[in-house]
Protein backbone atom coordinates (compact mmCIF):
# COMPACT_ATOMS: atom_id res chain seq x y z
CA UNK A 1 0.00 0.00 0.00
CA UNK A 2 1.36 3.45 -1.06
CA UNK A 3 1.87 5.87 1.80
CA UNK A 4 3.09 9.39 1.78
CA UNK A 5 3.29 10.84 5.73
CA UNK A 6 4.08 14.59 5.47
CA UNK A 7 5.80 16.53 8.59
CA UNK A 8 7.59 19.53 9.44
CA UNK A 9 5.50 21.92 9.52
CA UNK A 10 4.36 24.94 12.09
CA UNK A 11 3.99 28.63 12.48
CA UNK A 12 6.55 30.74 11.84
CA UNK A 13 7.38 34.61 10.93
CA UNK A 14 7.99 36.19 7.85
CA UNK A 15 11.26 35.62 6.70
CA UNK A 16 11.38 32.80 8.45
CA UNK A 17 12.33 28.83 7.42
CA UNK A 18 10.89 25.68 7.76
CA UNK A 19 11.98 22.41 6.24
CA UNK A 20 9.41 19.85 5.35
CA UNK A 21 9.55 16.29 5.11
CA UNK A 22 8.00 13.46 3.45
CA UNK A 23 8.26 9.64 4.03
CA UNK A 24 7.17 7.44 1.30
CA UNK A 25 6.28 3.73 1.53
CA UNK A 26 4.51 1.11 -0.65
CA UNK A 27 6.86 1.31 -3.96
CA UNK A 28 10.66 1.61 -4.79
CA UNK A 29 10.88 5.42 -4.15
CA UNK A 30 13.94 5.66 -6.54
CA UNK A 31 12.08 5.02 -9.57
CA UNK A 32 9.62 8.03 -9.20
CA UNK A 33 9.37 11.46 -9.31
CA UNK A 34 7.75 13.38 -6.46
CA UNK A 35 6.28 16.66 -5.80
CA UNK A 36 4.80 19.44 -3.51
CA UNK A 37 1.68 20.99 -3.79
CA UNK A 38 -0.24 23.46 -1.67
CA UNK A 39 -3.86 24.57 -0.42
CA UNK A 40 -5.55 27.01 0.63
CA UNK A 41 -9.33 26.80 1.94
CA UNK A 42 -11.56 27.78 -1.42
CA UNK A 43 -8.61 27.89 -3.42
CA UNK A 44 -7.32 24.88 -6.07
CA UNK A 45 -4.39 22.85 -4.99
CA UNK A 46 -1.47 24.28 -6.63
CA UNK A 47 1.60 23.06 -7.78
CA UNK A 48 4.79 24.10 -5.57
CA UNK A 49 8.03 22.12 -6.79
CA UNK A 50 9.14 18.70 -8.28
CA UNK A 51 11.95 16.41 -8.39
CA UNK A 52 12.17 13.69 -10.96
CA UNK A 53 13.89 9.98 -9.72
CA UNK A 54 17.35 9.24 -9.76
CA UNK A 55 18.56 11.63 -11.93
CA UNK A 56 16.83 14.28 -9.74
CA UNK A 57 16.04 16.97 -12.19
CA UNK A 58 14.23 19.88 -10.28
CA UNK A 59 11.03 22.49 -10.95
CA UNK A 60 10.00 24.95 -9.22
CA UNK A 61 6.67 27.10 -9.30
CA UNK A 62 7.92 30.91 -9.97
CA UNK A 63 5.95 31.98 -6.68
CA UNK A 64 9.05 29.94 -4.72
CA UNK A 65 12.15 30.01 -7.07
CA UNK A 66 15.08 31.20 -5.13
CA UNK A 67 13.04 30.56 -1.53
CA UNK A 68 11.92 26.91 -1.66
CA UNK A 69 14.20 24.28 -2.26
CA UNK A 70 13.43 20.13 -3.50
CA UNK A 71 15.35 17.24 -2.55
CA UNK A 72 15.09 13.82 -2.16
CA UNK A 73 17.11 11.07 0.06
CA UNK A 74 16.43 7.70 -2.22
CA UNK A 75 18.02 5.70 0.41
CA UNK A 76 15.55 6.85 3.21
CA UNK A 77 12.68 6.92 0.86
CA UNK A 78 11.97 10.17 1.90
CA UNK A 79 11.72 13.82 -0.14
CA UNK A 80 12.00 17.19 1.41
CA UNK A 81 11.44 21.15 0.91
CA UNK A 82 13.36 23.76 2.26
CA UNK A 83 11.70 26.62 2.88
CA UNK A 84 13.59 30.07 3.69
CA UNK A 85 12.40 33.05 3.61
CA UNK A 86 8.68 32.35 4.10
CA UNK A 87 6.24 34.57 3.42
CA UNK A 88 2.52 35.45 4.76
CA UNK A 89 1.29 34.09 1.43
CA UNK A 90 3.14 31.03 1.60
CA UNK A 91 0.18 30.11 4.66
CA UNK A 92 -1.44 26.47 3.20
CA UNK A 93 -1.70 23.03 3.72
CA UNK A 94 1.21 21.65 1.85
CA UNK A 95 0.81 18.32 0.58
CA UNK A 96 3.22 15.71 -1.30
CA UNK A 97 2.01 13.71 -4.47
CA UNK A 98 3.56 10.45 -6.30
CA UNK A 99 1.73 8.89 -9.15
CA UNK A 100 2.38 5.68 -9.39
CA UNK A 101 -0.61 3.88 -11.24
CA UNK A 102 -2.57 6.19 -10.39
CA UNK A 103 -2.27 9.09 -7.97
CA UNK A 104 -1.74 9.42 -4.34
CA UNK A 105 -1.23 12.14 -2.02
CA UNK A 106 -0.46 12.36 1.41
CA UNK A 107 -2.51 13.64 4.55
CA UNK A 108 -0.30 17.53 4.57
CA UNK A 109 1.18 19.65 6.88
CA UNK A 110 -0.21 22.72 7.73
CA UNK A 111 2.24 25.78 7.46
CA UNK A 112 1.07 29.17 8.86
CA UNK A 113 3.81 32.29 8.25
CA UNK A 114 2.17 35.22 10.30
CA UNK A 115 3.94 37.55 12.65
Amino acid sequence: QVQLVESGGGLVQPGGSLRLSCAASGFTFSDYSMSWHRQVPGKEREFVAGISNSVGLRNYADSVKGRFTISRDNAKSTVHLQMNSLKPEDTALYVCRVDVCTTVWGQGTQVTVSS
